[in-house]
């Protein structure tokens, strides 16, 4: 199973992702992309299998993943703060991979009817659709 977990500004989201996803999931294989080095460093340390950064990573790396991890901000241009791209968020949303989207409500995107979970409970429901993903098969 190769996932991708892409986050951007600090990498705190995709790096308790990684972390989590390695914990509970070891045999999984982690893509970690940055879409800057700061944030493709923080999900380094938490794990990561192999790790890149910026808008070519994101668009080579969404064609070979089977599953592609990150806040809601990675399908929406110019988000977060300008970090994602067009090119980015275009890759993302025709990639053939499932996607699990983190609902944060953050730089201008609001999630209307999404409870307001700690960081905590989103990271554990992303591992869980996954484990809900692999029993499925």
């Amino acid at each position: 199973m190769n996932v991708l977990v892409i986050d951007s500004q600090g990498g705190g989201i995709g790096k308790e992702v990684v972390k989590a996803i390695k914990q509970l999931l070891p045999e999984a294989t982690i893509t970690a992309i940055g879409t800057n080095g700061v944030a493709t460093s923080a999900m380094f340390k938490a794990g990561a299998d192999q790790v890149a950064t910026g808008e070519n990573a994101v668009i080579v790396c969404c064609k070979k993943a089977d599953y592609i991890v990150g806040p809601i901000g990675i399908v929406i241009a110019d988000s977060m703060l300008g970090e994602v791209t067009p090119k980015m968020a275009l890759a993302i949303g025709q990639s053939p991979a499932r996607r699990i989207l983190i609902p944060v409500n953050h730089c201008d995107n609001i999630v209307v009817g999404v409870p307001d979970l700690t960081m905590s409970k989103l990271v554990n429901g992303v591992v869980e659709e996954l484990i809900g993903d692999i029993r499925e098969l």
